[in-house]
């Protein structure tokens, strides 16, 4: 598909583009994360002030329930297992020893007739994309083979700062064709802020997360959990002569079951409701990223072969599904993002299956993993998330979280619910086949303490002790980007 990128209406530029309203209860699985990455509140913690809901949150909230029993009848399911409570204590698992009722995962490097996978090129040809397959099917839902074109705009071009370091900040829209669905309008929100006085394209770093309201980023992040206030990871990227850019979620896809009859979903599905193969929010998320690299590849202030993408928490998953699914992008920070993202589906530890399958997540995914929290187990699904990270391969991952404290003890410094070792765990999972590629693993099976980190590798590991927050991990993946683009922009 072509589609063109247009600066305030005018001069167009021809690229090629391939492929919140949250109503949940007080146990939601993650935080949303606005761009400033400032601190969030924990997991399972009722939103601050929270008092009755408004007429707009029962409404979401009575849709999104219907939407997902139309799926369950689809797909004959009566009834599904109950979720984990996070501030109920004795709930939810957070003990080790009953952790991993499924031990034995998937082998990445066997193919579906038993045969070994012992060169790049069978698993590129063969075997990378049965697991592919997988997750399409049965995970994350298939993106449709005909997504409208998106023509790109540059709504303003403000010159602005990051404490004493002029940047150029372009607001941007990215206008989704519609013209076979008039009824939904999808305008992707985007962001981008460059070095005023760069002397040629500079590496990018994009988040998952709120655009903002058109001013400068801070130079200083707030202080959080077991932290004092630092330089922001924006000022921290400026400093090694980078830019930064952030894409708002909630302009491609709504964050709940309400909205899947609009967005990039329901424009595409002409306002129809989902069927069990077809893409949740993530995957959407994921598409709009996407959009932003095509955006990306025609800014001559970019250098589109180093563009990083983070985000934290249920932006964590969009990531790691980013990642996974473009191979344009040269590295990925993924913080925190627990069950649907980097967790192991078959650990037993904080948020689990049955909790992403519920009324307020259920979105994120395909109608087909509703599966797995019914008539099926865990260890029932195809693939498991070691293989997504092995998606990613050979290109490098830091997998993060914070501290692992039950939240019903502690349940303002916790980030317990994301389940830091079981994504350490599919970390040493996607490990052969970041060895097949012939770059370095974590090199090790065995769990690092915590604020200890394995950093020398292509795939890397940090847990911290600061509860459900990215900003600990953003020095230590900012170094590790830094080594990987080796010094590019300076």
């Amino acid at each position: 598909m072509e589609g063109e990128v247009k600066r305030n209406r005018s001069i167009p530029v021809t690229i090629c583009a391939s492929c919140v309203a949250l109503a949940a209860p007080l146990f939601a699985g993650c935080a949303v994360l606005l761009a400033q990455q400032t601190p969030q509140q924990s997991v399972g913690a009722p939103p601050a002030g929270r008092g009755q809901p408004t007429p707009e949150q029962l409404a979401n909230q009575k849709a999104s329930k219907e939407d997902r029993q139309q799926m369950m009848d689809q797909l004959h399911i009566a009834s599904l297992r109950p979720v984990v409570d996070a501030r109920k204590l004795g709930s939810a698992n957070y003990d080790e020893a009953k952790a991993n009722p499924y031990p034995n995962l998937p082998d990445p490097l066997v193919m579906k007739n038993g045969k070994k996978v012992t060169s790049a090129k069978t698993w590129w040809d063969q075997r990378r994309p049965e697991i592919v397959e997988d997750f399409d099917r049965e995970i994350y839902g298939r993106m449709p083979k005909s997504v409208p074109k998106v023509t790109w705009e540059i709504t303003n071009s403000a010159q602005q700062s990051v404490g004493d370091v002029p940047i150029v900040t372009k607001t941007l829209l990215g206008h989704v064709d519609n013209s076979s669905y008039p009824l939904v309008t999808v305008d992707i929100q985007l962001s981008l802020s460059t070095p005023a006085n760069a002397k040629g394209p500079v590496p990018i770093i994009m988040v998952f997360g709120g655009v903002g309201n058109g001013s400068a980023p801070p130079a200083v992040s707030p202080s959080q959990q077991g932290s004092e206030p630092g330089p922001s990871w924006q000022a921290l990227a400026l400093a090694k002569g980078w830019g930064f850019a952030s894409l708002n979620p909630g302009s491609i896809q709504a964050d709940n079951g309400a909205g899947l009859r609009k967005g990039i979903i329901g424009l595409v599905n002409k306002g129809e409701p989902r069927k069990p193969e077809d893409w949740g929010s993530l995957r959407a998320w994921a598409w709009g990223a996407d959009r932003a690299m095509d955006y990306f590849e025609t800014d001559k202030a970019v250098d589109a072969k180093r563009v990083g993408i983070e985000g934290h928490s249920r932006y964590g998953k969009a990531t790691v599904v980013t990642m996974a699914y473009d191979s344009r992008f040269a590295i990925a920070f993924v913080s925190s993002s627990g069950e649907g993202g980097a967790k192991l589906h078959r650990r037993n530890w904080g948020e689990v299956v049955e909790n992403v399958a519920a009324e307020n997540e259920y979105h994120w995914m395909a109608g087909n993993f509703l599966k797995y929290a019914g008539p099926l187990q865990w260890s029932d699904m195809p693939v498991d998330s070691h293989e997504l990270v092995a998606m990613c391969a050979p290109r490098p991952v830091f997998l993060s979280a914070g501290n692992s404290v039950d939240p019903a003890i502690d349940i303002g410094h916790s980030d317990a619910w994301v389940d830091a070792k079981g994504t350490f765990l599919a970390g040493v999972g996607a490990g052969p086949v970041y060895r097949l590629m012939g770059k370095k693993d974590l090199g090790t099976t065995a769990f690092p303490p915590i604020e200890t980190g394995i950093l020398n590798g292509d795939l890397i590991y940090r847990q911290h002790s600061a509860g459900h927050t990215p900003n600990p991990n953003w020095p230590y993946f900012l170094a590790f980007a830094e080594r990987e683009f080796k010094g590019a922009g300076q």
